[in-house]
């Protein structure tokens, strides 16, 4: 934040307007007034009653909450709720640290260190989703590895509810249930297995039958990512979009943004093989290995990849967690500080030199 700050002073940006920039922007709208906000432009800059559906509404309707219970105006309480989630988000990775296979209570806090240093972790401090997110699915992935099968459904069901990663959660958490329903004869993980994806069919259901019969959409079910295309460009195309960004970025490297996304990108991939290589358990390669699918299978606006991967991070950057619990304590005190820095610098560059959404 700090970082951020300066970099705000150099480039004559404001702070808050950067910790609530570009998508922060509808969720404060969404939070404020609901859904009905009129005919709200989308990144095309074409009017569309219905884009607001393409946001899911727990963030909103947490900030609503902590706004009409503690009195803040729709900004602050909106930073506020993210600080929170942000606590809880740290409190499940650390535990998720201790419990994922040769983990210490050490390696929970350095996990912690390496999430919230990781590339585009300013967004844990801005009014997006990501913090929110990061908690539930860490809570929910500690529900499946200590078998507290009411926490990992509950916490899965209200993911969904907030954005639609939540897919890879939900994959994660039903299939370790019905493995240990299956194996232990046990109707509890079952129960856990059925709660978990109905807060995401749930919203897009909802949204399918409030907005096809009006837009002329498809299904009810498909309703969202129909919007989702037509707003934002984003759809599922297998990875074709990145790849051929990728491509260019090779070839030209037109800006040192691209390059970084680049890397970052590169580096998801190589912490999954190290995740696979070190035996992390299944459902927690399962979580993150589908959230780079969706994410890098997904075309739309490719700097924002980084943000998108952040929620796998949680469980990707276990290896290198487990590794510096086997070093000298200065020497990974050392690792987080200059991976904190380079995160810090990262972070500000993106929100105020770099001119686009991320």
């Amino acid at each position: 934040m700090a970082t951020l700050a300066v970099l705000c002073a150099f480039t004559n940006n404001d702070l808050v307007d950067r910790l609530t920039a570009w998508d922060g922007q509808w969720y404060l709208r969404i939070a404020a007034r609901g859904y009905a906000l009129g005919y709200f432009t989308d990144s095309r800059g074409l009017p569309n009653f219905f884009t607001p559906r393409a946001f899911f509404p727990a963030y909103p309707l947490l900030i609503r909450t902590v706004s009409l219970v503690s009195g803040l105006n729709v900004t602050a309480a909106a930073l506020t709720a993210t600080l929170g989630c942000g606590l809880a988000a740290a409190y499940g990775v650390a535990r998720l640290g201790r419990l994922a296979g040769g983990g210490s209570p050490r390696a929970g806090y350095l996990l912690v260190a390496l999430f919230a240093a990781g590339p585009m972790s300013i967004a844990l401090s801005m009014t997006y989703t990501e913090a929110m997110f990061c908690a539930l699915a860490a809570w929910a992935l500690v529900g499946v590895l200590e078998r507290r099968w009411w926490l990992a459904g509950v916490a899965c069901a209200i993911s969904g509810l907030v954005r639609s990663s939540a897919f890879a959660l939900i994959v994660a958490v039903v299939l370790a249930a019905l493995v240990c329903a299956v194996r232990g004869r046990d109707w509890r993980p079952a129960v856990a297995a059925a709660l978990a994806p109905t807060g995401l069919v749930g919203y897009l259901w909802w949204t399918g039958y409030r907005v096809a019969p009006s837009a002329g959409l498809g299904t009810q079910l498909t309703t969202w990512s129909e919007l989702e295309w037509q707003g934002w460009d984003t759809r599922f195309d297998w990875g074709v979009s990145t790849a051929r960004f990728i491509g260019q970025v090779l070839v030209s490297a037109p800006y040192a943004m691209s390059v970084l996304t680049v890397g970052v990108i590169a580096g998801a991939v190589l912490l999954l093989a190290a995740g696979i290589r070190r035996r992390v358990p299944w459902p927690l390669l399962t979580y993150g290995a589908l959230i780079m699918v969706m994410c890098l299978g997904s075309s739309g606006l490719m700097h924002a990849k980084p943000r998108f991967l952040l929620p796998a991070a949680i469980t990707l950057l276990i290896p290198v967690a487990r590794g510096l619990d086997n070093r000298r304590t200065g020497t990974a005190a050392l690792a987080v500080l200059v991976v904190a820095f380079a995160s810090a610098w990262f972070g500000a560059y993106a929100l105020t030199v770099w001119k686009y959404a991320v």
